[in-house]
């Protein structure tokens, strides 16, 4: 059982989608994002309070409900409260999970740790084809 409201719930998963805006990106690894935030925040009562009136006070701001806004005005009003604690805590643990969501690996096409494979070097390291050959050479002395 959730602590939180459906509306809540979709404020937040609105909330990371405008911090890490990848338009093509189907809804799942915001929501897991959204749930590790909340599963996070429902392990201390101060939190879950904190992340309960942050998301209701971003309903304040402006004359709609955060959900509704269009991407340019949400992203203003994160920029206006990105030093509140309430952002903060949502950014801290919602940049790791959204980036640790192996669905989202695929879709940036990384293939993930290379440790257990051998590291990067033998496994096409080089092969970065589209970037321009380095202006400096190391000169040792």
């Amino acid at each position: 059982m959730s602590l939180v409201s459906d509306h809540d719930m979709r404020t937040l998963v609105r909330m990371i989608e405008v911090m890490f805006p990848h338009g093509s990106f189907p809804p799942g690894p915001y929501e897991r994002a959204a749930r590790e935030v909340l599963d996070a925040a429902e392990t201390n009562p101060r939190s879950l309070a904190q992340l309960c009136q942050g998301l209701h006070d971003l309903d304040r701001l402006r004359d709609a409900p955060f959900a509704q806004l269009d991407d340019a005005v949400a992203l203003t009003v994160l920029r206006g409260i990105q030093d509140a604690p309430f952002f903060v805590a949502v950014h801290s643990v919602a940049s790791v999970r959204f980036y640790d969501d192996h669905e989202v690996w695929e879709l940036l096409g990384y293939e993930g740790p290379s440790f257990a494979k051998g590291g990067y070097v033998e496994r096409g390291f080089d092969d970065l084809d589209w970037l321009p050959e380095p202006r400096v050479e190391e000169v040792s002395r």
